[in-house]
């Protein structure tokens, strides 16, 4: 990432607005900025298979769901943030991850421009390739401040997605289970 065009970036964007770049609040803003663009998007070009690939046996196959994951993630459109949580169901195929890795995996692709609905599909994809489970079942819930403080300005309304793969996505009565489990 260049820090340095960002931070020319954000001086270009102060005087656009009309402020003065020079104020005593502002001085340090572009700097600023660049740490934090650095941090919120240092998900791009990264994958979950080092948090995925160490994983550990299991003897049965039951369902695994780790609720309520807290995740912070930029509207691609608007460059605003959008935020909630994240909801997991797989059913293993002998092998377990840690649960910390799931929160990993939802971490490292929430952290670049993102769409909520291709943060969904991102993860669930990684699940089954480097987990390799029967299946999986993700639920996002999501607040997004392009339409709290922006347009329609609708504070407080939410951004429900899923998407199913695997035995998730094919057994009914599996995924109804998945969610019955989401929603305890």
């Amino acid at each position: 990432m260049d820090q340095e065009k960002i931070k020319k970036a954000a001086e270009l964007i102060i005087e656009a607005i009309g402020e003065d770049k020079n104020r005593e609040g502002l001085l340090e803003t572009p700097d600023r900025i660049a740490r934090m663009y650095a941090e919120i998007f240092s998900g791009i070009g990264k994958t979950a298979k080092e948090h995925l690939s160490k994983t550990f046996e299991v003897v049965d196959d039951n369902m695994v769901v780790v609720k309520d994951i807290p995740f912070y993630s930029m509207c691609e459109h608007h460059f605003l943030p959008f935020f909630g949580k994240a909801h997991i169901a797989y059913l293993p195929d002998k092998r377990v991850a840690g649960l910390s890795k799931l929160a990993r995996t939802v971490e490292t692709y929430a952290k670049r421009p993102q769409l909520q609905e291709r943060l969904n599909l991102q993860v669930a994809e990684a699940m089954m390739e480097y987990l390799e489970p029967q299946g999986v079942l993700l639920v996002i819930e999501a607040e997004h401040m392009c339409m709290n403080m922006r347009g329609v300005k609708k504070p407080g309304s939410k951004t429900v997605t899923s998407v199913a793969r695997g035995v998730l996505q094919t057994d009914k009565e599996l995924r109804d289970e998945a969610y019955r489990l989401i929603e305890f």
